[in-house]
């Protein structure tokens, strides 16, 4: 499982964990990594919610790409606060096990791109 200490990385500028064979959910604490610029965990097996509790404004506020896409299980729905990062050019969050409507907050987001 991912620890959560990794949050104590704040100078890291991108974290690629794809195609790991991870058991448990993804920690709050990557919120931390203020510097953080993209995030990638596609095919990770990492299960559970979604953190809703990340520092989305003012942790992430450099982030411009997450991908979380196929080979996770996350649940429950897209929280709403991921709205709040504003210079996110990309998100991929497929192949998971999200229920419900993704939150109008996504709209609000003037730099995400459509495609692939």
């Amino acid at each position: 499982s991912l620890p959560s200490e990794i949050g104590s990385l704040t100078e890291l500028l991108g974290l690629y964990l794809g195609n790991n064979f991870f058991t448990g959910s993804l920690p709050s604490e990557i919120g931390l990594m203020t510097s953080l610029t993209f995030l990638y965990l596609s095919g990770s097996s990492l299960t559970g919610l979604f953190p809703s509790d990340f520092e989305w404004r003012t942790g992430l506020e450099n982030l411009y790409s997450i991908s979380c896409a196929s080979g996770n299980f996350f649940t429950g729905s897209v929280p709403s606060e991921i709205g709040s990062l504003t210079g996110l050019q990309s998100l991929c969050l497929s192949d998971n096990s999200f229920t419900g409507s993704l939150p109008s907050e996504i709209g609000l987001m003037a730099s995400l791109r459509l495609g692939p």
